[in-house]
């Protein structure tokens, strides 16, 4: 007997995000554990995030064309797990290397595929309520910090294996879990505009636009996760007030996925709930800029559930109507590629930014969000909600 589509969904979700929790914060340390230097890492990382750019869209177009979005699924879950295996047994910088961009080929499709599928199947009944994607969203990032707190508490500064073993158990759990999605769940609604292959998707203009006011308002995230800490360390916030204001924002991102993401979506729609994001976006940025207050920046950081959980939800509840299930993986995929791909240039530029500016280097972040101000109102029309 098969169970809810949605209890499926939560049981992979968790998994999945659960091994990225417990294994992404650590990697760093990992690969110092095995001696090598800060440049070596420094290009591990770096070669493992263009790997990440190039295998998602690709193997989420394979997935597209061979009409089996769980068995590809399944399959990058099960490579990606057996890379974290081999991690325990490869001790020289190219060996590492390697299985890192493995797993890195093998992970970049998994999120990319599982919100094709549950997207798609966010429309039936379950226990007399609507299945909300905000729900297996929602489970999933508070299954990246749990991952992250439970591989905090079981590893030591010199042994790091239990992240390795975390990361490749969920893994596997992600695996089997593909098992309990509902067959055919793509089929199962027809889509607002004929959208029936790649070439089709991308001359969507409302597709286009979506992509690039989202990759603009997810971009100006770079300098906060790349210098917050660092900033409000060297204005003298204690360690423990630090982790209350990254806390906040992690809580209001759940809260916003599972609760009122859902619920302001109804109310005011796919382009309220954008121009809602940029909004909190020009607003916390400018806030940040000027000051290094804790009750201020308490203030400002909840809105990291407008800014990310309230636009993501917008974006799947776009894409659930307006792309047609065949190129739904790829159409995720495409999604994830353009906020990638900002998110990394703006990260690199993040570095001169701060260096010049400091605080101020906010404001640039700001401006990207006014940008895509008119782009949230042009893009995200006349999708059905």
């Amino acid at each position: 007997m098969r169970i809810p589509a949605p209890i499926a969904y939560i049981v992979l979700y968790v998994a999945l995000y659960a091994a990225f929790g417990a294994a992404s914060p650590f990697w760093p340390k990992f690969f110092e554990t095995r001696a090598l230097a800060s440049q070596q890492i420094g290009l591990i990382l770096a070669a493992a995030m263009l790997t990440r750019l190039v295998s998602g869209p690709l193997v989420a177009r394979l997935a597209d064309q061979l009409g089996s979005l769980r068995l590809v699924l399944a399959g990058c879950a099960a490579v990606a797990a057996s890379a974290a295996i081999a991690l325990l047994w490869a001790d020289k910088f190219w060996w590492l290397l390697l299985v890192a961009l493995v797993q890195a080929a093998a992970l970049a499709p998994t999120t990319s595929i599982a919100d094709a599928l549950s997207v798609n199947t966010a429309r039936p009944r379950f226990e007399g309520r609507s299945f909300e994607y905000g729900w297996i969203r929602g489970a999933a990032s508070a299954a990246f910090v749990l991952g992250t707190l439970v591989a905090g508490q079981l590893v030591s500064p010199a042994d790091l294996t239990a992240v390795i073993w975390m990361n490749a158990v969920f893994l596997i759990a992600a695996t089997g879990a593909t098992a309990l999605l509902p067959e055919q769940a793509r089929a199962q609604r027809s889509p607002s505009f004929a959208v029936s292959g790649l070439k089709a998707l991308v001359s969507v203009s409302q597709f286009r636009i979506m992509i690039v006011a989202s990759a603009l308002i997810y971009g100006s995230h770079a300098v906060h996760d790349a210098f917050a800490v660092i900033r409000w360390s060297d204005a003298d916030i204690s360690t423990s007030a630090i982790s209350f204001l990254w806390s906040e924002a992690v809580v209001a991102e759940v809260l916003v996925f599972m609760l009122a993401g859902p619920a302001l979506l109804d109310r005011f729609g796919v382009r309220g709930a954008a121009i809602l994001a940029a909004a909190a976006g020009i607003i916390r940025w400018s806030v940040a800029g000027v000051t290094t207050s804790v009750l201020l920046l308490s203030l400002i950081q909840p809105l990291h559930g407008l800014t990310f959980a309230l636009l993501h939800l917008a974006c799947m509840r776009m894409m659930g109507t307006l792309v047609a299930a065949s190129v739904a993986a790829t159409a995720q995929a495409l999604y994830a590629f353009g906020s990638g791909l900002v998110t990394a240039v703006l990260t690199f530029l993040s570095g001169a930014l701060y260096a010049s500016y400091a605080g101020a280097a906010f404001f640039p972040m700001a401006a990207l969000c006014i940008i895509a101000l008119p782009l949230a109102w042009f893009g995200f029309a006349n999708a059905r909600d």
